[in-house]
C-alpha cells in the first residue's frame, strides 16, 4: 500500500516516539500547562496560549506544526504556490467532522472568513492583513489570494486561532472528553481512518491518552516532581527559577531560544517617560550582557531594537546611535538627559514597572532597579494588572520570523499607551508593494519610526521553558518556543 505524504507526516511523530519511549500502550501522559486553572477552556478571538495547546490539539486548520515547529498538513492534504507568490491553493483531505458530515471547500472557506473577522484589530488580524481573497474551486479545493507575496504565509494559517470546528467539535488530530466543569481535559489521538486516511495496523499500540489541566507554577512544578505530571509546558520567564529541581534533575529542563519581543512596552507619556528622549535614555541604561545573569541560561540574544537585527534580510535599518557608545557612555548621556528633566520639572524620577508575579520577575526587575539608580531613575515593582504602571512587561513569541510580525505588536489599535503612526501607515503601504526590495525599504523606514518613537525597551529574545521526563518523547526544543500536544501521545510499543 503507497502512503500519501500528508500520512506519512502524520505518523512521523509518533515513530519517531516509538524508538525512544519505554512507556506501554496503557500509559497516559500527563500534561500540566503553566497557567490559571480555567485558561485551557477560553474562548475569543486571541486565546490564551493554555487554550491554544487544547484548540491546536483538537480542532486544526488547513496547516498545522509538527514536533519542531515546521509546518506540515492538516485538513488539507498538500497544496501549492504559484510561481508569483500571490496564491495558495489547497486540496482538502477525504475527511468528516465529528457529526460524519463531509469537510468540503465551501464549508472551509466560510469558517476560515469567520476566523478572519473575529480577530480583526488583534496582532493577528494585522498579520493576516495580505488576504484579498479566499474561494471555492471545487468541492475539495480552496484558494486564498495574497495582496503581495508572503513566504511565511503557511505558519499563520498554522495558528490555533485559525483551526476549524463544526458544532464546536474539531476534527483532530484528537479528541477531548470532559466531565462536567471537571478542570482536567484526556485527549485521545483519532486513528487515521478517522482523519480521512488508511487504516494503520495496531494503531492502538502506537498512542497513548493524555490528560492535560492547568496549574499555577508552584503547583505545576510541585506535580512534576512528585510524579503527577510527565510534562510541564508554558513556562516564561517570571517562573523559571521554579524549574530548577536540583542536579538529578536538571536534565528534564529543556529551554527554548525563542524568537519574539522581550522588554518593556510604555503605557504612559508622563512624568519621567514625557519625551522620546527620556524613554530612549532608560534604554541606554540597562547593561543587556548581564541583565539575565541571575537566570544562568546560555544561548539567549539580547537586543537594542524592536526588531532584532537576525530578522532582517536584504535590508537592515541603522542601528540607534547610541548603540556603538559604551555603557558608560551610554549611562552618562542617559544621566545627563534624567537629571536635565529633574532641574526642570522640580520632581523625583520614578516609573513603575508591572510584572507577572514570579520569582523570575523580581531577579528581572532587581537587574533593571540597578541599572537605572546608575541614571538617577528609582523603580517600583507593581503588579501585572496594575492600571497605573509606567512600563509593562511584553512577552511574546513570534509567529513567523519577518519584520512585519515584529511591527505588528506595537499597532496602534492595540496598543495601551503612545504608538507610533508613521509606522503603522508605512507596515500598510508594504503589504501591497510587490517588489521585494521597496517592501523591505518600507518596513525598515517604519521601524526607524517606531525607534524614534521610543514606545519600547527591548531586551532579547522570550525565554520558554518545560520539564519533560526522559521516557517522553515527541517533544523537540524549537525556535517558535511550540510544543504541539499530539506528538507526546507516541507510545514504545
Amino acid at each position: 500500500m503507497r502512503f500519501s505524504p500528508a500520512f506519512l507526516t502524520l505518523l512521523l511523530p509518533l515513530f519517531l516516539a516509538a524508538g525512544c519511549s519505554d512507556s506501554g500502550a496503557d500509559d497516559t501522559v500527563n500534561v500540566v500547562l503553566i497557567g490559571d486553572s480555567g485558561s485551557p477552556f477560553q474562548r475569543g478571538a486571541a486565546l490564551t496560549p493554555q487554550a491554544g495547546y487544547l484548540q491546536g490539539a483538537t480542532a486544526e486548520g488547513l496547516v498545522g506544526f509538527s514536533v519542531t515547529g515546521e509546518v506540515i498538513p492538516a485538513i488539507a492534504e498538500r497544496w501549492i504556490v504559484t510561481d508569483d507568490g500571490l496564491s495558495y491553493i489547497f486540496r482538502l483531505r477525504n475527511s468528516n467532522w465529528a457529526s460524519g458530515e463531509p469537510i468540503e471547500a465551501g464549508d472551509i472557506r466560510a469558517r476560515l472568513l469567520a476566523n478572519i473577522e473575529r480577530l480583526e484589530a488583534t496582532a493577528l488580524g494585522y498579520d493576516l492583513a495580505k488576504i484579498t481573497d479566499i474561494r471555492e474551486m471545487t468541492g475539495r479545493v480552496i484558494e486564498i489570494q495574497l495582496a503581495s507575496p508572503m513566504p511565511d504565509f503557511l505558519r499563520l494559517l498554522a495558528q490555533p486561532e485559525l483551526g476549524f470546528a463544526s458544532d464546536d467539535a474539531g476534527a483532530g488530530p484528537m479528541i477531548s472528553a470532559r466531565e462536567g466543569s471537571s478542570l482536567q481535559v484526556t485527549l485521545s489521538p483519532l486513528p487515521p481512518e478517522a482523519r480521512g486516511y488508511p487504516a494503520l495496523r495496531n494503531w492502538e499500540g502506537l498512542v497513548r491518552p493524555l490528560t492535560v489541566r492547568a496549574l499555577p507554577a508552584v503547583a505545576a512544578v510541585n506535580a512534576f516532581s512528585e510524579g503527577e505530571a510527565d510534562v510541564v509546558l508554558n513556562g516564561r520567564v517570571e517562573n523559571l527559577p521554579l524549574s530548577d529541581l536540583g542536579p538529578l534533575s536538571r536534565a528534564n529542563i529543556r529551554l527554548d531560544a525563542a524568537q519574539g519581543v522581550f522588554g518593556l512596552a510604555i503605557r504612559n507619556e508622563e512624568g519621567v517617560l514625557s519625551t522620546p528622549i527620556l524613554r530612549t535614555a532608560l534604554s541606554m541604561a540597562i547593561d543587556r550582557d548581564d541583565l539575565m545573569t541571575p537566570f544562568n541560561i546560555g544561548g539567549w540574544l539580547p537586543s537594542n531594537t524592536a526588531v532584532p537585527r537576525g530578522v532582517w534580510t536584504a535590508i537592515v535599518p541603522e542601528a540607534p546611535s547610541w548603540t556603538a557608545l559604551s555603557l558608560e557612555q551610554r549611562r552618562s548621556i542617559a544621566a545627563g538627559a534624567i537629571n536635565s528633566w529633574k532641574s526642570q520639572n522640580d520632581g523625583s524620577a520614578v516609573v513603575r514597572v508591572a510584572m507577572p508575579n514570579g520569582p523570575g520577575s523580581e531577579q528581572l526587575f532587581g537587574q533593571l532597579r540597578r541599572d537605572w539608580e546608575a541614571i538617577g531613575v528609582e523603580a517600583q515593582l507593581v503588579p501585572s494588572d496594575e492600571k497605573a504602571a509606567d512600563l509593562v512587561l511584553l512577552d511574546r513569541t513570534a509567529r513567523f520570523a519577518s519584520p512585519r510580525w515584529f511591527l505588528n505588536q506595537f499597532h496602534c489599535e492595540i496598543r495601551l499607551g503612545p504608538c507610533a503612526e508613521k509606522a503603522d501607515d508605512l507596515v500598510e503601504q508594504s503589504l501591497q508593494e510587490v517588489n521585494p526590495k521597496l517592501k523591505a525599504e518600507m518596513l525598515a523606514l517604519a521601524e526607524l519610526e517606531l525607534e524614534d518613537a521610543a514606545i519600547f525597551i527591548p531586551f532579547g529574545t522570550p525565554i520558554r521553558w518545560s520539564l519533560v521526563r526522559s521516557d517522553v518523547a515527541g517533544f523537540e526544543d524549537n525556535i517558535w518556543g511550540l510544543h504541539p500536544l499530539f506528538p507526546l501521545s507516541g507510545t514504545s510499543n
